[in-house]
This record gives C-alpha cells, structure tokens and sequence, in this order.
C-alpha cells in the first residue's frame, strides 16, 4: 500500500505571502522598540546589513532546492553534503529555535491581549494555540490561507503607516514629543546615539526579526510549481527589506525621536499614541496581535514538517511520520504545539526575561541553519558542477559572497559574547549541539542492533 505523501497545495499567493510574512513579524513589530533604544537611529543600518546577508543566504537556498527534484528541506540539503549527522543536528536545532521563537510569539500574544483585557498572559495564549492547531490540523491550505490573511493585514498596516507618515512629515505636524521631521534622525545625539557599540549589540534583536525568512525552504515539499514560485519570492525579498523594514523605521523616527520609544512596547503602537490618535493605536495593536498569532502559526508548521522529516530519516521516533487523512503530520503538529505551550508557562515565571531569552537563543540556532545553507552551497558549487552549470536560479557573487556572510554571522556571535543580555543564552546553546552530536551516534547504533535483529529472524 502506498505511503500518503505531503500534497502541494501552496499555490502562488500562499508563497509569496508566507515569504513577506516571514520578513515581518514580532521581531519588527516589538523586538524593534529594544534594538532602537540601543542603536538609535543606526537601527536602519543594521536592518540593511542583516537583510542583505539574509538574502544571499535564500538565493543559496534557493538554488539548493531547485538543483535536486528529491528536496524537500534544507535537512536534505545538509544530509546530501555534510553527511547524516549534520541533516541531524540541523534539522532539530531548526526545530528546537522554531520552538523558541513560537514561545516568544505566545508570551507576545497574552501581552497584547492585556491592552484590552485584565486577564492573565497564559490564558489568550493556549487559546491562540488551540485554535491554530485545530485550523492546521485541517489541510495545508489552511496554513497558507492563514498566513496569506495574516501577511496581509501587516503590510496593509505598514504601507498605511508609511502613507501616514509621510504625509505628516510634509505637513510638518507636532506632537507631543515635538515636529514631524527628518531631523529627528540625528538631533537627538547623532546617527549613532550610543557609539559604534550600541550599534553592534542591536545585531542580535535584527536577526531574529528576520527569522522565518526561510519559511519558502521549508515549504517547498507542499508549493505547488516550485521551479516558479519560489524564486518569484525569493528575488523580491531586497524589496521588501527596504521597504517594510527601512521605509517603516525612516518613518517611524521622524514621527518621534527615538528617546521617546520604550523598548517594553511596540514603537508602532507609540508612535499612533503620540500623534494623538488612540483608536488607530488599537487598530496596531490588533496588528501586532495578527502579527504574533502568525509567527506562532508558522512555528507550529514549521516544527511538525521538520520532525516529520526528521523521522522519514530514521532520525525521530517513527510517530512523526505519520499523516492524517488530510495528509497533515498530526503526531508531529501535537507534540510541537505542546512544547510551544511553555511559553505560557515562562511568562509567568519569568515574564521580563523570558522574551530575551528565547529570541537570543533562537538568533543564535537561526544563524547555524543559516550557516550551515551557506556551507553546503560552496561545497554544491565545488563537488558539482554539472548541477551548477544546468541551474536556472544561479546565486550571484558566490562562492565569495558565502564566506562574506559566514564571517558577518561569526563576528555576530562574537558581540553576542560581549553583551551582557544575551551573553548567558550564548553560553548555553552550545550544550545543545553537544548534546545532539552525543545522542546521534547513540541512536545510530540502536537501529544497527534493531535491523541486526530483524535479519536474524
């Protein structure tokens, strides 16, 4: 009897929707208002910086995927040229930082609910949870319709914020934090407010905003047309950089200086408070809602196909292999969502940490999936060329162009190291890769002993 398989039922405007929805999300929305205070104005800066590095790193994606029908992931990818243990030891550090990242998009959800209600954190969180698991359970559609809706109503909101802003700007419009102006951009102690290292430390917060930009990868098993769609939406990602990260900040400090940004808030939800309008600051804070809900949803997806193709891989329990009759991994989607609903739980214990913590460990286990994309592409370029040759989505500038990347993303750690927020969590994350890289050969030789066994009988 045949297995049921993944269906492809991502069409067009479900990529290109997930791949905006993963460029804007809680990171920008809130994690912006921490990396301002840091940064200043600089803040532009380090969202450019970290947005193109990104966008190398999908173009190398890309072509990855494309160059091999069999791909369904980059824990493909990784097995194909860095061998079994690494497909391993990605593949759940790509789970283990999706975790953390729905986790801090469940504590946002219970957050933003309290602007409305007086209820506990906990509590609009396992609903958001209940209801986004039943919906995925459903069919695969349902993620991208989600998530079509979701993107949606962010970039709704962000060109309506630009609109708006520049219209005050040319109207030269008080409020009272004082003018609409673009000299708000370096009156209020320079470009670089706090010096080259308030710059540096804002890094760690932009790459988590950026997380979620591979979503395209991991949905490639179920996008109907790949060879089309994804890089249609790969190519426009410089784009939506500029725009909706850079255009939206321009915008945002010119409406009111960045002193007057808490990092505790959402400078988006401040910036309608200043100018006096206090429906429209309910109307983003519905956004950023939308917005966490979203992130929370991509998790939950992004985690069950992982384990899903962890355990196609003998690499997971067998469990996770297993698809509803809506050929959906319910097994995986349930065990994931039940991880997730921690996050719930650390709000409560620790709820002025927990947002740091699981958005610093996430940035760190992001930048090794990325790395690890960008490795296995040199190694693609160099052991097969006849592949590279035929590829109609070639990545510009490389083989030079990865190791530019690979070096910004180590230099990253490094400030990571010196800061003293995120210092703890750097320090952590390495007992996870050296817990994986022990387990791993512990499994392997359980299932040798198991298919011995089976041969005997």
């Amino acid at each position: 009897m045949a297995q049921p398989e993944l269906k492809r039922e991502l069409a067009n405007r479900h990529v290109q929707l997930i791949a905006i929805g993963g460029t804007i999300g809680t990171g920008l929305f809130l994690g912006s208002g921490k990396a301002i205070q840091q940064a200043g104005p600089s803040i532009m800066l380090t969202y450019l910086i970290v947005g193109i590095a990104v966008f190398f790193v999908m173009r190398a994606l890309g072509e990855l995927l494309l160059s091999k029908a069999g791909y369904q992931s980059f824990t493909d990818i990784a097995e194909d040229y860095l061998g079994s243990r690494a497909a391993f030891i990605t593949g759940w550090t790509y789970w283990f930082c999706w975790i953390m990242t729905a986790m801090a998009d469940v504590i946002a959800v219970g957050v933003y609910v309290q602007y409305w209600f007086d209820i506990p954190q906990w509590v609009p969180a396992i609903i958001c949870l209940i209801i986004l698991l039943g919906l995925n359970l459903l069919t695969v559609k349902n993620f991208g319709e989600l998530e079509f809706w979701f993107a949606l109503i962010k970039v709704i909101t962000i060109l309506a914020l630009i609109g708006i802003g520049v219209i005050l700007l040319v109207m030269g419009f008080k409020t009272d934090a004082g003018s609409v102006t673009i000299r708000n951009l370096w009156e209020h102690g320079g470009v670089f407010p706090n010096g080259i290292s308030g710059f540096l430390f804002s890094f760690q917060m932009v790459v988590f905003a950026y997380v979620g930009v591979e979503l395209v990868g991991v949905s490639a098993a179920e996008t109907a047309n790949p060879e089309k769609n994804i890089p249609s939406a790969i190519n426009k990602i410089p784009l939506r950089i500029l725009f909706f990260y850079v255009g939206a900040l321009f915008v945002l400090l010119c409406i009111n200086p960045w002193t007057e940004l808490s990092p505790a808030e959402s400078p988006f939800v401040k910036t309608f408070t200043l100018v006096g309008i206090p429906i429209a600051a309910g109307i983003i804070n519905f956004v950023v809602l939308t917005s966490a809900a979203s992130a929370c949803n991509s998790g939950m997806f992004s985690t069950s196909r992982i384990l899903y193709n962890l355990s196609k891989k003998d690499q997971a329990s067998s469990h996770f292999a297993k698809l509803n009759k809506n050929h959906v991994p319910g097994n995986s989607l349930f065990i994931s969502t039940l991880v997730i609903s921690v996050g719930a739980l650390l709000s409560k214990l620790i709820p002025e940490q927990a947002f740091g913590i699981v958005t610093t460990i996430s940035a760190i286990c992001f930048i090794w999936v990325w790395g690890v994309v960008l490795v296995c592409h040199i190694k693609y370029k160099r052991t097969r060329p006849e592949l590279q040759a035929k590829s109609k989505f070639k990545a510009p500038f490389t083989p030079f162009i990865n190791y530019v990347v690979l070096a910004l993303f180590a230099g990253i750690l490094i400030i990571m190291l010196f800061a003293r927020e995120t210092r703890p969590a750097l320090l952590f994350t390495p007992l996870w890769f050296i817990l994986l890289f022990l387990l791993y050969p512990g499994r392997s030789k359980r299932e040798k002993s198991s298919s011995i066994a089976t041969s005997t009988k």
